[in-house]
């Protein structure tokens, strides 16, 4: 297996050890901290962990503030958060700050593990997509130097593309590498945000409420004001991504009481506009 290592945080020394013992015994090197403060300043001697495992209330530092310093320290951690005391609004909070998942107490083994099994798969993937940009933009500059400047930019967007990706206007999508390109540039995407996109590319010309992107990028069903907080969220980052102008976007269309549309071309993004005027 390869070498994961996973903090554990939790102020209950059973739930600690426990838990612990079972990430052990599945192949993974865990460390426990039993507070706050103390996870941090683990983080700081050694920041190199794959997945932290928080519980939410935690003597001094909460979870919420624990995870706010773990991403300062170590941004490539992904974060679950578990905890006995959850509300809808505790976890759009911590969805917010950048929480993998929140699960409740008392979580089954077997649920944990797969929680744990599912974010460590798209931290995988996450450090191969970065690897694939890498030798691409790699690849790219060796072959502008090799030509001499010859090959335009058009004949190198050519070359970028693939047989299996889907591409909108500036936008082109490669669910086989996990990878999309703007104006032939590489763009870098969290896991939600790429799941996100491939809901409303999926869907392009249809209006998605919000609940259906939630439960089609996240896998979960909630209440309408969950999946709007939820939403809002990652389509405000898509948008400074993708969009030549977020605060006037021309891919990710708000439609107003209903959700959103991502428009697959210039014609029918006015129209949705005049639609809402």
């Amino acid at each position: 297996m390869e070498d994961i290592r996973i903090l554990v945080v939790d102020d209950e020394a059973a739930e600690r050890i426990t838990l612990g013992e079972v990430l052990r015994l599945e192949g993974y090197h865990v460390t426990l901290a039993a507070s706050g403060e103390q996870a941090l300043a683990i983080v700081r001697q050694e920041p190199m962990f794959d997945l932290a495992i928080l519980d939410l209330r935690l003597p001094g530092m909460d979870g919420l503030q624990v995870l706010d310093g773990i991403r300062r320290i170590s941004a490539e951690t992904i974060v679950i958060l578990i905890t006995g005391y959850g509300t809808l609004e505790t976890a759009v909070q911590a969805l917010r700050k950048g929480a993998y998942d929140f699960l409740l107490k008392p979580s089954p083994v077997e649920e944990v593990l797969v929680a744990v099994r599912r974010a460590l798969s798209e931290l995988k993937a996450g450090r191969h997509r970065r690897l694939l940009i890498s030798q691409l933009q790699n690849t790219l500059q060796a072959l502008v130097a090799t030509t001499d400047g010859l090959m335009g930019v058009e004949a190198l967007s050519d070359l970028e593309k693939d047989d299996g990706a889907t591409v909108v206007g500036d936008i082109q999508i490669d669910k086989g590498k996990h990878l999309v390109t703007y104006r032939g540039q590489p763009v870098e995407l969290t896991p939600t945000e790429f799941r996100l996109l491939e809901c409303l590319v999926g869907r392009a010309g249809e209006v998605c409420t919000p609940q259906d992107l939630v439960r089609c990028a996240q896998g979960y069903d909630t209440d309408a004001w969950g999946a709007r907080s939820i939403v809002r969220v990652h389509i405000r980052r898509l948008r400074r991504k993708l969009e030549p102008d977020p605060e006037n976007p021309r891919y990710i269309l708000n439609v107003r009481g209903v959700g959103y549309l991502f428009a697959t071309s210039p014609e029918q993004a006015l129209q949705t506009l005049q639609d809402e005027d």
